[in-house]
């Protein structure tokens, strides 16, 4: 048997004899693949010229397959479902979905949203598992290549080409101390900001800071005592002594409680931050991602809304503050929850 070459093969016409042998008639056939009559005849002429056999035959009241296109009819059925499905997305079922969601993090999101984020995963996709690792100079580079599904960021940092975000919830800054501390009553001004020392999270520990912009622009310099790249730790570290930090409202809230804290405004002005999540624009359009930044999405609105608008022990009214985060690499000013 002679094979076929597909290159040289129109494969327009597959449509167009299936509907031929379906309704075995030129102008029904037409009709249902949106061509003239003219054209249909002039394709089955090209049809039966390629399959060298007359396809459709004369008979009384109409026409009939012949030998050939019956067994034609009897197999192009599946192959054109076959390759209908080519083109079609599958239907996405998260219960049964089996995969490793690997998410650039650090310990604040892991505490903050991770728990609940496996709770509801347990419930609605018990088979996918996830890995929250830690940031790096190669983050982009991860993400491209798929080693990284997604990165925790903030939603003013400057994206590179080929990266895009998805919103997942906003938080705000506040200004923590542990309770009892010496200017736990005090109104806040810069100075009083500048002369207490620091513990700030640097997570690439690149030390770029807006806070420390803004205070060199009031002619002042701050002492940073404390640098890790563990949001907890520095929350451990001012419930022990009478360093301060920047933080997320929420993750601070949460264990303000447990480690004695106190929560003011920050001494400066500012707009509350959003969280997201970045991709590679490359998966845009992957199922999975927008799924579970859905899920992320309703699971940080709850974590968020859970740190209620409340006076501190001054019955100062409470602003909504931000500022910038550490760089997620030189080329990339990703920004995560934010903390100086």
């Amino acid at each position: 048997m002679q094979e076929v070459n597909l290159a040289g093969v129109d494969l327009n016409l597959l449509p167009v004899l299936d509907a031929l042998l379906r309704h075995r008639h030129v102008t029904r056939a037409a009709a249902d693949v949106g061509l003239s009559q003219p054209a249909m005849s002039r394709a089955l002429a090209r049809l039966r010229e390629l399959l060298d056999d007359p396809l459709l035959a004369r008979a009384t009241g109409g026409f009939v397959l012949t030998p050939r296109a019956q067994e034609l009819a009897r197999r192009l059925g599946a192959l054109m479902e076959s390759t209908r499905g080519l083109f079609q997305a599958p239907a996405f079922e998260p219960a049964a979905l089996r995969r490793t969601l690997r998410i650039a993090g650090t310990d604040a999101q892991s505490v903050l949203l991770a728990p609940a984020i496996m709770a509801r995963l347990r419930v609605e996709a018990p088979s996918v598992d996830l890995r929250i690792e830690p940031y790096g100079a190669d983050l982009i580079r991860r993400l491209e290549e798929g080693s990284l599904d997604l990165a925790f960021a903030t939603a003013d940092a400057k994206l590179p080409p080929g990266a895009i975000s998805f919103p997942i919830g906003d938080d705000r800054l506040a200004l923590v101390m542990r309770r009892g501390h010496p200017a736990a009553e005090r109104q806040w001004t810069l100075a009083d900001y500048a002369e207490f020392e620091h513990a700030v999270v640097a997570i690439f520990g690149d030390g770029a800071s807006d806070i420390d912009a803004r205070l060199a622009g009031a002619g002042l310099v701050r002492r940073i005592a404390l640098s890790t790249p563990h949001f907890m730790a520095a929350l451990a570290a001012v419930a022990a002594t009478d360093m301060i930090t920047t933080i997320s409202r929420a993750l601070a809230q949460r264990f303000a409680a447990d480690f004695g804290l106190v929560l003011r405004d920050p001494p400066f002005d500012g707009a509350a931050f959003q969280m997201t999540f970045v991709a590679a624009a490359s998966r845009a359009g992957d199922p999975v991602l927008a799924w579970f930044s859905a899920l992320t999405r309703e699971v940080a609105q709850e974590a968020f809304d859970a740190r209620r608008v409340i006076s501190n022990r001054s019955g100062a009214r409470e602003t909504r503050v931000t500022v910038s985060s550490q760089t997620a690499s030189r080329s990339l000013r990703t920004k995560t929850a934010p903390t100086r």
